[in-house]
């Protein structure tokens, strides 16, 4: 048993791995376009709503220890503890989806999607100084931006269908105090699913408005 949960830990953090490289050379991409067009990019990201971006930073934090919480549920083999952290989680991954559907569909009222009806602004007012700004380099931030956000989203989405399964599991009696590497590899998962995030929001949301 010790070696299957070894075998499997060691697994989920080679996984883990591989998401961190994909994850930095989209960040390394998203830095040096900024570098190169750092009007467009500033003025870009201001379109994004910085209140919403908060909000869902606040709840994936919370989500983190609802996650914590299951782990430590399992571990004692509190299994009503375990199910209610888990569906939680669920609930609160839900809600930032939620808040990332209402985003997007922003973005194609103002038609911010990249593609042929996208449009932007050749000037942005910063700080009352009229700053020039290259639709096109525009577009490229908001390329970045949906295949970042996106590829979160995704991830998002897999890990509430994971922990949804876990829940299943967890309220049939699946797990004890013995075994709980399912639920300990899931919490490693969102864990890094969450520090993409606190990434991303700062890149994309904050560092601009300080220009």
């Amino acid at each position: 048993m010790e070696q299957q949960k070894n075998t499997a830990s060691l697994g989920m953090w080679l996984f883990l791995v591989t998401e961190i490289m994909f994850f930095g050379g989209l960040f390394c991409a998203y830095l040096i376009y900024r570098l190169m067009h750092f009007n467009a990019f500033a003025a870009a990201s201001q379109q994004l709503d910085i209140k919403w971006g908060a909000f869902n930073t606040a709840v994936l934090l919370v989500s983190s220890v609802t996650v914590v919480l299951a782990v430590r549920a399992a571990q004692v083999g509190s299994r009503k503890q375990l199910v209610g952290y888990l569906v939680v989680t669920v609930l609160l991954g839900l809600t930032f989806l939620g808040v990332k559907g209402i985003e997007y569909k922003e973005k194609f009222e103002k038609h911010h999607v990249p593609g042929p009806t996208f449009a932007f602004t050749d000037k942005f007012d910063d700080n009352g100084k009229e700053i020039p700004v290259n639709p096109k380099e525009a577009e490229l931030f908001f390329s970045l931006y949906f295949a970042m956000t996106g590829m979160h989203a995704l991830h998002m989405i897999i890990g509430c269908g994971l922990f949804s399964v876990l829940a299943i599991l967890a309220w049939k009696g699946h797990y004890s105090p013995g075994y709980y590497t399912p639920i300990e590899n899931a919490g490693l998962y969102w864990h890094l699913v969450d520090i993409i995030w606190i990434y991303l929001f700062p890149l994309l949301y904050l560092i601009s408005r300080h220009s």
